[in-house]
């Protein structure tokens, strides 16, 4: 059971985490995960084609804010409550373990799906590129479960190996779009350089809601900086400055990216563009600006990029069940940690089993990898996150409320509110579009509540209610267990 130990009262004391990582290493981790490159390749395309046009660059930086604002009482609660178990723990403490019971689940749902979702489309990609350079035709699922298997021997060793494989993905393939920005500044663009895109009229032309709602679900990842509390140097300092600098950092690289694409093509042709073809226009544009070289290093870093994103979730998804375990909700055997490694590793080995099993199952069912698979999953991923967010930013307003342990306006209640009001915006988006999101639409494009979209909802809603009993029951058979069971985290 790792190095869990007796306490002397008879308890057996949580198996704790223990690692030195700094800002630039956690911001790394959570950056990765949000896959910059991915969004700016393929987000980007669809919130000018389908969302507001030439204004989508600056849903980049509108919804940075927001989430600015909800890091804000995040960060301040960090402070109070010096507990790994993120979500969980704090909602838990605001709410009451059936809350944060509620708010764990949610978690593994919206990782699990994200990452089962990316490497579906990781493993088509790669079979196809295998192909077109003469290599074997292998199936996507056997890709997809290759990927997985290199994750799950990465996840399992130290968080430092993982933190310098991401850390160097990271670092090309922002650099690649770094690149393509520098060409754009240089060359002056398609028809001249301009603000086009933050015009107040352009921003709230055409669907800004979609536009929103789609720049909003590129920040996925940011919020687990204090997933890794335990294995950082200085979590009092380190975590607080590795959230603000993930999100304000991916906020200014997405706005910064979108618009040099606007420039690219002209911000009369640019929608046009993307309407063409929004799944190659990053292919055309780095043709455009870059030569071969950089269409085919485009390329090649996608396939990095989502290498670096399913690893990141890994290692988040590791963590939460570690944390889970500790607190009772998941079997015990699963807070072990390595004793070399120091790493969750009989988590890491459950969360590649389960992977691989989804992947095996929708290879055996014949589903699409990317209408089937990635596209509904990362539906769901999008709402499940809105919804946890949300959940934390009640949870955090609470908790000040009932402890009076910060007092300052600031950090407790204005930019709490405001950021709970920016996301319960978002989530309302999200549900409102969401038959758009989860690829339920008609032969014309527009989207219906279809079999797709009702059975997603579904499986949504049903993780809370299974929650929610799960914590009923653990109250019903232990009720001092249940009371203790947040504070059993990282105790």
């Amino acid at each position: 059971m790792g190095n869990s130990t007796v306490a002397p009262e008879g308890k057996e004391t949580p198996a704790r985490l223990s690692g030195s990582l700094g800002v630039v290493s956690i911001v790394f981790m959570v950056v990765a995960a949000a896959s910059p490159l991915v969004v700016v390749g393929s987000v980007s395309p669809l919130g000018i084609m389908i969302g507001n046009g030439v204004g989508f660059p600056a849903l980049f930086a509108i919804g940075a804010v927001i989430l600015v604002l909800f890091a804000v009482g995040l960060t301040t609660m960090t402070r109070h409550v010096p507990k790994p178990g993120a979500f969980f723990t704090f909602v838990g403490y605001g709410l009451g373990p059936a809350a944060g019971i509620v708010a764990a689940w949610l978690a593994i749902l919206a990782y699990t799906s994200v990452q089962i979702a990316v490497h579906a489309y990781m493993g088509y990609v790669l079979s196809g590129a295998l192909s077109s350079l003469g290599g074997p035709a292998l199936p996507w699922w056997l890709c997809s479960l290759l990927v997985i298997a290199l994750v799950g021997y990465l996840g399992y060793r130290n968080i430092d190996l993982s933190s310098k494989v991401l850390g160097f993905m990271l670092v090309l393939e922002v650099g690649i779009v770094l690149a393509l920005v520098v060409a754009v500044l240089i060359t002056g663009g398609d028809s001249g350089l301009d603000l086009s895109p933050f015009d107040p009229a352009n921003i709230v032309s055409g669907s800004p809601g979609i536009g929103l709602m789609f720049a909003m679900g590129s920040f996925i990842g940011f919020e687990a900086t204090v997933v890794f509390r335990d294995e950082a140097r200085d979590p009092t300092r380190t975590i607080p400055r590795s959230t603000y600098a993930a999100v304000i950092g991916i906020g200014v690289f997405y706005t910064l990216a979108a618009w040099s694409i606007v420039m690219a093509w002209g911000s009369d042709k640019v929608v046009a563009k993307a309407t063409e073809d929004p799944g190659t226009m990053i292919f055309a544009t780095m043709h455009r600006y870059l030569g071969v070289l950089g269409e085919k290093g485009v390329n090649f870093l996608l396939i990095t990029a989502m290498l670096a994103c399913v690893l990141a979730f890994h290692n988040v998804l590791a963590r939460y069940q570690h944390s889970m375990a500790n607190a009772g909700v998941l079997p015990r055997a699963l807070s072990g940690i390595h004793p070399r490694h120091r790493s969750p590793h009989t988590s890491s080995l459950v969360q590649t089993v389960t992977a691989g099993a989804l992947i095996a199952v929708f290879a055996v069912l014949g589903l699409d990898p990317v209408f089937a698979v990635f596209t509904p999953l990362g539906g769901v991923t999008n709402l499940a996150i809105a919804l946890l967010i949300t959940l934390t930013s009640v949870a955090i307003l609470v908790y000040f409320a009932k402890t009076k342990v910060d007092r300052r306006p600031w950090n407790t209640v204005i930019a709490p509110v405001l950021g709970l009001i920016g996301m319960v915006a978002a989530a309302v988006l999200i549900v409102a579009y969401f038959p758009l999101l989860v690829g339920d639409v008609d032969a014309e494009g527009n989207q219906v509540v279809g079999g797709v979209t009702i059975l997603l909802l579904g499986l949504i809603a049903a993780f809370p209610v299974l929650a929610l009993i799960q914590a009923a029951v653990i109250k019903k058979r232990n009720p001092a267990s249940y009371e203790e069971m947040i504070e059993r985290v990282g105790a």
